[in-house]
């Protein structure tokens, strides 16, 4: 199978003096036309993985190709392959959806006779073709979710990246959500490149997953695999053995502190 991401030492510090490791040594590949699930806690690295694969901040040190560009030297050409749904990702509330889609098809040089009817194929498929002129502000928040994904399909791109697609959905709007990234797999042969937290979109959707913890890839590989190897029963037993959990005495620490103190 042919690679279409793969990270090279990959490394990205914040702070004064490098002292927070946000992605440290980052070594990932990822095959053309899977699903994959970067897996972590919350500050675990997942997202700045993701703004680093798609050019919006550059590494520390290390480097990657995407679809066989550098991130480093070919930063325009990585933009026109991949598309992405950022975790607290921004819309234009006073534009209706088609005058959004328009917007963002414009700023990806989408040509002018192919934008129109491209529009109107992911809002039917999207099921918004008849609200295609109301204002987005009066959207729901699932519905928003659907023109966000719209708008980093708008250009074709072959490589997708979704931060966090199901956060802040109610139950309804995540499900439809899923089933959105299940037909893009299954139908349209994208590659895509899923982040979260949340174990049961990743075991739902992904071909293979990857475990991050404080920068580092600590776990790669399918489901199986994966729980296999941490010799538990499920993926919620294999990533807590992998990450660290809260024990039980620590849980009730609290309430040994407060019978100490009255």
């Amino acid at each position: 199978m042919r690679v279409v991401i793969r990270t090279n030492d990959l490394t990205k510090y914040y702070g004064k003096g490098g002292v927070i490791k946000a992605v440290d040594e980052l070594d990932l590949e990822v095959y053309e036309g899977e699903t994959f699930g970067l897996l972590g806690p919350n500050g675990a690295g997942k997202t700045t993985t993701v703004r680093l694969l798609n050019c919006i901040i550059k590494p520390t040190s290390g480097t990657a190709t995407v679809n066989g560009h550098d991130i480093l030297k070919q930063e325009t050409e990585v933009k026109q392959v991949t598309g992405l749904l950022a975790e607290s990702p921004g819309l234009y509330g006073k534009l209706s959806a088609y005058e959004f889609l328009e917007f963002i098809g414009a700023l990806y040089d989408v040509p002018s006779d192919i934008l129109p009817e491209r529009i109107d194929d992911l809002l039917k498929l999207f099921g918004l073709h008849d609200r295609r002129d109301y204002l987005l502000e009066g959207y729901s928040r699932g519905m928003k979710q659907k023109i966000l994904i719209a708008s980093a399909l708008i250009h074709d791109p072959p490589i997708l990246f979704f931060d966090e697609p199901t956060s802040m959905l109610d139950p309804r709007a995540a499900l439809m959500v899923k089933d959105l990234i299940k037909k893009l797999a299954d139908t349209a042969g994208k590659t895509i490149f899923i982040c979260s937290h949340i174990l049961p979109i990743v075991e739902e959707l992904c071909d293979r997953i990857g475990i991050i913890n404080q920068g580092k890839l600590i776990a790669l590989g399918t489901i199986d695999e994966i729980i296999a190897q941490t010799k538990t029963n499920t993926l919620e037993e294999a990533f807590i053995a992998l990450t660290g959990g809260v024990e039980e005495k620590e849980l009730l620490a609290w309430r040994e502190q407060k019978g100490a103190s009255s």
